[in-house]
């Protein structure tokens, strides 16, 4: 399981591609949560798995990494099969550790996703995957490695 795409923008969708990203409790460098729902420290990291992405693209949506303003596009694994509470641990190519994030919420589809196709947001839901606090800083590097930590910790964790 790997990053496969890291995606930001000053606002709205598409986000763009990213060689690499600084990943602060509010979110990814340079990247705006242009909206008050998500301007929220539980909010601060959406992702989405590149399968899922072509599966929306199986039932006619042209989407790429980023369309659907995932912050992180996952490959090598089946985002919506996680759980709220289950953490990512981020290894870049370097072996130097990157951010850890924690699950907080199933993302809901909003009207943003209009703008792509009129039905993308009545087709959506449970399809777009999580929106995740961060629990550690760090740099990002695409092409890192992910650790899934299944459920909450502990408080000794």
């Amino acid at each position: 399981m790997q990053v496969l795409s890291i995606n930001t923008s000053p606002g709205g969708i598409p986000k763009l591609p990213r060689p690499s990203c600084r990943v602060s409790m509010r979110g990814l460098e340079g990247d705006a949560h242009n909206h008050e729902k998500h301007n929220h420290p539980d909010c601060a990291v959406s992702l989405l798995d590149l399968e899922m992405i072509a599966s929306l693209r199986e039932d006619g949506f042209e989407l790429v990494p980023g369309s659907v303003g995932e912050n992180l596009t996952l490959s090598g694994v089946n985002v919506q099969d996680m759980s709220i509470g289950d953490r990512l641990r981020f290894v870049n190519p370097d072996g130097s550790e990157g951010p850890e994030i924690e699950l907080t919420k199933v993302r809901k589809p909003c009207f943003v996703l209009d703008a792509i196709h009129p039905d993308l947001q009545a087709l959506a839901p449970g399809r777009i995957g999580f929106l995740a606090k961060v629990v550690r800083e760090g740099n990002l590097v695409r092409a890192a490695r992910v650790v899934a930590k299944p459920g909450r910790p502990l408080a000794s964790d």
